[in-house]
């Protein structure tokens, strides 16, 4: 099941991206006190009271013919599309504005839950101001300071109320994977290929986003689930950064998959945006492979060639280190035969589970050929490990003092683990935790 999604919606400074930032605990949002600071939608996973979602921040909503302001009401108008849940900031300070009433208007065609915050009440004085509110019709206002953090906790609560049910869906052996990557890297070519090639296609399913086919087919006796975010394409000027566009589409895949595909154009070589993408894909904690495509287009291509491009994608892409890479042509379909078994085997690696003992023996092995470090006069004791879950695989490791174990001493326990046990295709996690 896909995490839901949550737009935080408004006119321009009302302070979106200050309750953004506040929400997802990081200050991901530029903010500034200036009208119209975020033309894009900033996408970012977010968690309350156990429950994980999806934060869409918008820029504002201003009806009118501005270019900039047409841009961002379109982005906006986009992220309400996508949305389960809508939150709509508006800002005590100013009462409802015109502009305000426009918005709401916009929303009621959405016919999405909307949850009415009304920002920058920051003393209680301001309390008694927000009940003009109800006039928007949206229901009851929620009084928060996005600056101090006062009173995202009743909204949250309201917000995660409206969340979709979580379906019980039958256990099946589906293995559900996606193709990710800026426009043009031949996403659509790759899934033709692959499709052409085993020609057992079950049926195509509208998926859940303007664009995106999920398609079922078998492949050596194993059924997949292929999203495919291809098809998006530029139309005239309606958005100003298609590639962001192009970024929600594959995050929303991404969160939707067991296994992602970060697909590379090996006549284009590595751009920027490729980065941001497979980024998610690593935070999101889902098994990688990175796929160059079109590498019968380069000439005089041999070993060197490919090893080559290999140390370069490792040196762009050093995150993604535990990723296997592909090199493939979807027109000549070199190498397409072996992508089903290779999805496979990533797969079961992401859901491995390792033996607390077994796990243990490695964790004193390598404490044995690196003794912990002292900080201060004072020594980090590691105590034992335990895994706490998969996809991806997770370890707790239990220390006298979580403080004292350095980002490098915890890489290099990780780097432990992967060396004793086959974790390729999949990030794992070591978390440090006191012993109680």
């Amino acid at each position: 099941m896909a995490n839901p999604i949550v737009a935080i919606v408004g006119r321009p400074n009302v302070g979106k991206s200050t309750l953004f930032n506040r929400i997802v605990g990081d200050r991901i949002s530029i903010v500034e006190d200036t009208p119209g600071v975020t033309r894009d939608r900033i996408y970012a996973h977010a968690e309350w009271l156990g429950k994980d979602f999806s934060l869409i921040d918008t820029g504002g909503i201003e009806l009118s013919d501005q270019p900039l302001v047409t841009q961002i009401r379109q982005q906006a108008e986009v992220a309400i599309a996508e949305a389960d849940v809508i939150v709509l900031v508006v800002n005590v300070q100013n009462g409802i504005t015109d502009a305000d009433e426009q918005v709401a208007q916009l929303l009621y065609r959405s016919k999405k839950p909307v949850v009415l915050a009304v920002n920058k009440v920051d003393n209680p004085e301001r309390r008694a101001d927000i009940y003009d509110f109800y006039s928007l019709g949206l229901g009851e206002p929620f009084p928060v300071s996005s600056v101090h953090g006062v009173g995202l906790g009743d909204l949250l609560d309201e917000v995660i109320k409206h969340f979709p049910e979580e379906k019980n869906q039958q256990a099946d052996d589906t293995l559900r994977f996606s193709l990710i990557g800026r426009p043009n890297v031949g996403k659509s070519s790759l899934v033709n290929a692959l499709l052409g090639e085993e020609r057992v296609i079950v049926s195509d399913i509208a998926g859940t986003t303007r664009d995106a086919i999920n398609t079922n087919f078998t492949a050596d006796g194993q059924k997949f689930t292929m999203v495919d975010t291809a098809g998006i394409k530029k139309q005239g000027k309606l958005y100003e950064n298609t590639e962001r566009y192009a970024l929600m589409r594959s995050m929303k895949a991404i969160d939707d998959s067991d296994v992602v595909l970060v697909v590379l154009n090996a006549e284009e070589g590595i751009r920027e945006l490729d980065k941001h993408v497979a980024g998610y894909a690593h935070e999101a904690g889902r098994a990688v492979i990175i796929v160059v495509n079109k590498w019968d287009t380069i000439p005089d291509r041999d070993q060197r060639t490919m090893t080559d491009f290999t140390n370069l994608i490792r040196h762009e892409f050093q995150y993604l280190a535990y990723a296997p890479i592909i090199f493939v042509s979807a027109k000549t379909r070199q190498r397409l035969n072996k992508l089903p078994e290779m999805i496979k085997t990533v797969e079961a690696n992401h859901q491995r589970r390792v033996q607390s003992a077994v796990l243990n023996d490695v964790l004193m092995d390598a404490l044995a050929a690196n003794p912990t470090p002292t900080v201060n006069g004072r020594r980090l004791r590691v105590y034992y490990a335990t895994q706490v879950a998969t996809a991806p695989p997770t370890f707790v490791v239990f220390v006298n003092d979580p403080d004292l174990m350095h980002f490098s001493y915890q890489r290099y326990l990780e780097n432990r683990i992967r060396a004793a046990f086959d974790f390729t295709g999949t990030p794992i996690r070591v978390i440090k935790r006191k012993r109680k």
